[in-house]
């Protein structure tokens, strides 16, 4: 008798409805029901992992074996080894376009990401006025202007008869005129001033949207503590902005080093070689002077660098950031 009673409890227990599940349990009971095998997301990536390879990788293997030849780019390549890099190293005017390459990073980089900070900071401040909307249409307003516009329209700004000599003119200043894109000591200068003009307004909107992420509460706090607007700019905004500042300099950077659209319009690397940079170099070597082994050698040395200034910045920003 007690047996049958003991089978017939394990009989109801086990005929017993089955308890509704909790959301969570069913989410993830869904979820699993879904997930897709490992290979299939790598099926979705494959066609952009395709094109990166064909694109990027392959050309970049593509230059670095023809900086070990020397080649016209149309008949038969002669192997010579490092010499196309030694070459890059030690001819004067191919080195000297790398030097002025790091000298546009103080006008492409240092200008506009202390100028876009000041801004920045005005703007945040003026934010509830229909000003701070108008300061930001202008100050972005660069960057939607073509870059052979603006090159175009800066040559001729610059030029002996141009806006800014007037402008000296007008305001007594007749002594400092010149034709500033073709003049030696200023030709450098002034094409770096195009581009932080260029590259101001990206800097500015960027420094502007981390703005806008650092909490209100913390500006209230210093203020109650006696803190004015300098402070509150240096102890506040500047550190909460570590990223924003490390991605405006690496891309300005960048910018600076890989510089070649605005140089070509506006004065083609003179006059001389004052202006010529490595991007403009490679043009002319491998396409006017023939010789794609040298030019290939340069844009290696040009990757390199670009690497080499960009790598230390994000690892800078990272860790502080941790």
């Amino acid at each position: 008798m007690a047996r049958s009673l003991t089978d017939a409890a394990v009989d109801m227990y086990q005929t017993r409805p089955e308890r509704p599940r909790s959301a969570r349990g069913r989410r993830a009971a869904g979820r699993a029901r879904l997930r897709a095998p490992a290979w299939v997301g790598w099926l979705f990536v494959a066609p952009a992992l395709l094109a990166y390879g064909l694109f990027v990788l392959w050309p970049l293997v593509l230059t670095v074996q023809y900086s070990l030849y020397r080649w016209n780019g149309i008949g038969a390549s002669t192997w010579v080894g490092l010499d196309n890099y030694s070459k890059v190293f030690t001819d004067p005017e191919l080195s000297a376009t790398i030097v002025h390459a790091f000298e546009l990073i103080v006008f492409f980089s240092a200008i506009p990401v202390l100028l876009g900070l000041a801004i920045a900071a005005t703007i945040r401040r003026i934010a509830t006025t229909r000003l701070a909307l108008a300061a930001r249409t202008v100050v972005f307003l660069p960057q939607v202007i073509p870059l052979v516009a603006a090159g175009i329209a800066w040559s001729w700004m610059l030029a002996s008869d141009g806006a800014v000599n007037q402008l000296l003119s007008a305001v007594g200043l007749d002594g400092v005129t010149r034709a500033w894109l073709g003049d030696l000591s200023t030709a450098l200068p002034a094409v770096g001033v195009i581009g932080a003009w260029v590259l101001l307004g990206l800097c500015t909107l960027l420094l502007l949207s981390g703005m806008s992420k650092i909490d209100a509460a913390l500006y209230e706090a210093a203020r109650l503590d006696g803190a004015g607007p300098i402070r509150e700019f240096v102890s506040i905004t500047v550190p909460s902005l570590r990223q924003e500042i490390g991605v405006c300099v690496t891309v300005t950077v960048i910018a600076a080093l890989a510089s070649f659209d605005v140089i070509y319009v506006s004065t083609q690397g003179g006059p001389g070689n004052a202006t010529m940079v490595p991007g403009l170099e490679i043009f002319y070597q491998a396409f006017s002077e023939r010789e794609v082994g040298v030019a290939s050698a340069l844009a290696v040395v040009l990757m390199a660098l670009v690497l080499a200034c960009v790598l230390p910045i994000q690892w800078l920003t990272r860790r502080r950031e941790a």
